[in-house]
């Protein structure tokens, strides 16, 4: 019932309105395809396939959320009447009960609660009063968590671009590094003047602006250097050319001239298609807020400090990669030949894994979207005044603390992230140009079935002698050498596969 007037089924609904609502919808929802599906071939035809692989990602979200809404929309009926008694209902409450609350005279929010509740339709709250209990979920509690999950899925979705676009603009300043040392270095003269001459660590800027001396005291002032140094110049001049050159000695040392930067963007685009979507972890996250969002608990309060703090260790510890690779030198050496060269190593990391930290950017990026989200939801859905959003002050705290993480993850730790990760043991595909990796995945699929067919050879001439025995250790040689180098082009197979069914899905639309 609403306001004494039954509400009507279908069955006595004007065609032309049933007609044009479905209009709107679908026409809406093919805008929204069509525009996703021409983004793609833009993003392709600009070369952007790590943003075209994340494109993908939001498609794939888009799908879950699809599958979530049709499984409230079915199953709403059926959860409206799951009936339970009184008691149960009244436990772990966002809001305490109406009675207590008109009493305290602390809001009057609860009168809409009351008219949501009178307006639940007769079948569902007289199939609980039959029994004398009340309802596990509302159809109007349904529809709510329906939107919030929307909402949600948005907001970080937005946040995610808005912060790889902002700390993208940080990382592109670089570049201008990179030419200079590019157009510094072939300076064939001068450059090998640089090469034979002897200098004094201490002279180095690297050195200078990173070496703390040493004792028992320059571990605890590290990490202080550490903590502050990433709320201002986060990475100087002089710790790019040195983390450069390390990276370079390391892994790619006959190829000199490597651009350095251009490697890094390709590398963060990569990781950005993993940040954008929503994991199944995160989703357990939410549900355990859901969980503990009790009456007096102030859990969107405190829980706002999580990415906070998270936000800062990460930051401390990224800065302190560079202190520690500093110290490293300037602790075994007083003077050096040519360059300064730091040695990248995963040692430097929490646990040896470099990749722990895009797992903590990721849910400092979700976290921080859920606190954004829940709040406009609950503004928008039942007010400012409602009691689930609390008093103003926690409220403003946790919009500053929203702010300053979206500001500083941006400006600070993700270039950070994008520099720093790359002093680990090992190289990420991003490594090799685009058709570089689709060599390597030719190549290495060719490599596994020259391996397969010598292996059936041998298995046949198994009986003819030593001479095919020989024989089959020089194509072990070959073959083990062909796994080695196909573990490299090992992770872009899958994406090179995925491309090509997508190609094919794009020829038929």
């Amino acid at each position: 019932m609403s306001g004494g007037e039954e509400e009507k089924t279908l069955e006595y609904t004007p065609t032309w309105v049933v007609a044009a609502v479905c209009t709107v919808i679908v026409a809406i929802s093919l805008a929204l395809e069509r525009l996703l599906h021409y983004g793609g071939k833009f993003l392709k035809k600009k070369g952007q396939k790590p943003l075209y692989e994340a494109l993908q990602k939001v498609k794939e979200e888009l799908m879950l959320l699809g599958f979530i809404s049709l499984l409230l929309t079915v199953f709403q009926n059926v959860i409206a009447k799951i009936c339970v008694e009184h008691g149960v209902m009244e436990h772990l409450l966002p809001c305490k009960l109406e009675a207590e609350t008109e009493a305290e005279n602390t809001t009057s929010h609860f009168a809409h609660f009351r008219r949501l509740a009178e307006e639940t339709t007769a079948a569902q709250s007289g199939y609980c009063e039959a029994k004398g209990k009340v309802p596990l979920l509302s159809t109007e509690a349904l529809h709510h968590l329906h939107i919030f999950i929307f909402v949600l899925a948005i907001v970080h979705v937005v946040f995610c671009v808005l912060t790889v676009v902002f700390g993208g603009m940080k990382i592109r300043q670089w570049r201008a590094w990179e030419d200079a040392i590019a157009a510094q270095n072939y300076d064939s003269q001068q450059f090998l003047n640089k090469k034979h001459k002897f200098t004094r660590v201490q002279e180095h800027a690297f050195i200078k602006e990173r070496f703390l001396g040493m004792g028992k005291n320059s571990a605890l002032l590290g990490w202080i250097h550490s903590f502050f140094k990433q709320f201002y110049a986060s990475v100087t001049r002089s710790d790019y050319v040195t983390l450069r050159l390390g990276f370079i000695n390391t892994h790619c040392p006959a190829n000199p001239k490597f651009n350095f930067h251009k490697y890094m963007i390709r590398a963060l685009e990569d990781d950005f298609r993993k940040v954008v979507g929503i994991s199944w972890y995160l989703w357990v996250f939410v549900v355990v807020f859901l969980l503990l969002n009790v009456n007096g608990w102030h859990t969107y309060f405190w829980i706002a400090f999580l990415p906070f703090f998270l936000l800062i260790a990460v930051g401390t510890k990224l800065e302190h990669v560079i202190t520690q690779m500093a110290h490293d030198v300037a602790e075994k050496h007083i003077a050096i030949e040519g360059d300064l060269v730091v040695t990248p190593s995963d040692g430097h990391f929490w646990f040896g894994k470099p990749k722990l930290v895009l797992f903590l950017i990721h849910f400092i990026l979700f976290q921080n979207a859920f606190e954004i989200a829940f709040f406009f939801w609950i503004w928008v859905q039942y007010g400012f005044d409602s009691c689930i959003m609390g008093q103003v002050r926690y409220i403003v705290p946790r919009l500053v603390i929203g702010v300053f993480i979206q500001g500083l993850c941006s400006y600070s730790t993700l270039p950070l992230y994008a520099i720093i990760t790359q002093m680990g043991s090992s190289f990420k595909k991003a490594i090799f140009d685009d058709h570089v990796q689709v060599g390597l995945v030719g190549w290495a699929q060719k490599v596994k079935k020259k391996k397969a067919a010598a292996a059936a050879a041998d298995a046949d001439a198994s009986s003819s002698g030593s001479g095919s025995v020989q024989a089959s250790s020089h194509g072990g040689i070959g073959s083990a050498f062909g796994i080695q180098m196909g573990k490299l082009a090992k992770k872009a197979t899958k994406p090179e596969e995925n491309n090509s069914d997508q190609k094919k899905e794009e020829e038929n639309n």
